[in-house]
């Protein structure tokens, strides 16, 4: 049956009260050249049967790479099977917002929990119930530090990745901010010299990626006395959550906000999304960041509680005094991150330690490779940049062997034309390593 929630009638008379007197009107705005008129050019239906046919036929022309070699913010890793089983319940396997009612103790739970561990991975004292994914979470850290201070200068790092930075700028440019970008040195590391020069009295934030977008590991400590001498805001990203496990927590560092992606924590790469934003802040912004806070207390029989505490968006305050526009998180992707570090505990270090082994590995047999160089002298954690003879032929030729190549740092980077981004996870193993190497030093099985 077909659902058609208004009738002609409700229609009509909707148009009449709010002054318009078509349908058409409410786009007025939309220039004539934008607007299509014509129906879109759609196949007729199809039963459900045939439906199914069709997008088996299509998904079989996939060719599903079983070796990765890219990242650049989407990370290919394993989830144990319990993250699936937990989230797959129907308790949380909902299509509406799961924690409205404080009856909703299990998800509240659930996402108490989460703020907990992200908190205590990123060395914030809070952390909010998630949002959107990791570019948005960036750019909101840096509207807070320009609300708070009332300052419009944003200093961000060339070497944030690219799509934070759009994104960033999108938000800048809606709230009348200036976006400054700094180089990165010899060694895929922030300039520090030009950081200095690019700080002044209106700059609110200073946005920096570690490990950044070539992988490199920033040194946020030696930087954080600069920024802050200036009286800004330090923001630490990531896009590598799975490095938390390992490297200093950006609060351990001096930063004030940090802000990144959790895809990495149980979450599928699922063609790009649905990722999971994460956003930790010092206290001192409890009230200032987006999105919500659970908290625990206890009820009127004295047994332990939660409660969603903090709703800073702009349906629940004043909207002049309201931070930001955030108005949902990612409830069961936050859910998965949760369980995903519940099961890995303490092992969570021996994981990342095992990406650094696997990418020095990986690094170490292509830099084999004649014509083969790097091209930044940084640590790094499980992402590198190398420079090759012929990156578009590297990558075409992998592809032919069903193998997922290194990503292109030349399309944001000109300079980097002759580079490949590389990353290597626990999904990798030694002869799949051994196997690449192989292919392209021309003793692979099409190399002929």
């Amino acid at each position: 049956m077909e659902y058609v929630p208004h009738t002609e009638r409700d229609r009509r008379r909707m148009l009449e009260t709010i002054g318009v007197a078509s349908v058409e009107d409410l786009f007025s705005d939309i220039p004539e050249s934008l607007l299509r008129k014509a129906p879109l050019s759609l196949p007729p239906p199809l039963a459900e049967q045939e439906a199914f046919s069709l997008l088996e036929e299509m998904a079989s022309r996939n060719r599903p790479g079983r070796i990765v070699l890219a990242g650049a913010g989407a990370y290919r890793h394993y989830i144990p099977a319990v993250v699936g089983h937990v989230t797959g319940r129907s308790e949380f396997y909902t299509a509406y917002t799961p924690y409205q009612a404080e009856i909703s103790q299990g998800i509240l739970q659930a996402i108490y929990e989460y703020q907990t561990m992200i908190a205590g991975l990123t060395g914030m004292q809070v952390a909010n119930a998630s949002m959107y994914d990791g570019a948005s979470a960036t750019a909101e850290a840096a509207v807070l530090a320009a609300k708070t201070l009332g300052r419009n200068r944003i200093v961000a790092a060339r070497s944030v990745h690219p799509e934070y930075r759009r994104v960033l700028s999108t938000y800048a440019w809606a709230n009348g901010y200036d976006v400054t970008e700094i180089p990165f040195g010899p060694d895929g590391r922030v300039d520090g010299k030009a950081l200095q020069e690019a700080i002044d009295g209106r700059t609110a934030a200073v946005i920096l990626q570690s490990p950044n977008y070539f992988g490199i590991i920033e040194d946020l400590s030696s930087l954080e006395g600069t920024v802050h001498s200036a009286g800004a805001l330090l923001v630490a990203c990531f896009t590598e959550a799975l490095s938390l496990g390992i490297l200093k927590p950006p609060g351990a560092s001096g930063a004030d906000i940090v802000a990144g992606e959790g895809q990495s924590f149980g979450n599928p790469l699922a063609y790009g999304g649905p990722y999971l934003g994460i956003f930790a802040a010092s206290e001192k912004f409890l009230r200032k960041i987006p999105g919500r806070l659970a908290g625990a207390t206890v009820d009127r029989d004295g047994e332990r509680a939660f409660v969603l505490t903090l709703q800073t968006r702009e349906q629940h305050i004043r909207r002049e005094r309201a931070t930001s526009n955030i108005c949902s998180n990612e409830a069961l992707c936050a859910l998965a991150a949760s369980v995903y570090l519940a099961s890995l505990g303490k092992n969570l270090k021996a994981l990342a330690e095992l990406n650094v082994w696997k990418a020095l590995y990986l690094k170490d047999r292509l830099l084999s490779l004649p014509g083969w160089k790097p091209v930044f002298s940084g640590p790094v954690f499980n992402e590198f940049v190398l420079r090759c003879p012929d990156p578009r032929g590297v990558n075409a030729l992998l592809e032919r062997e069903g193998i997922i190549g290194g990503c292109e740092p030349g399309l944001d980077y000109p300079e980097l034309g002759d580079g490949l981004l590389f990353c290597a996870t626990e999904m990798l193993s030694k002869s799949d390593v051994d196997r690449v190497v192989e292919i392209l030093s021309g003793a692979g099985p099409s190399a002929g």
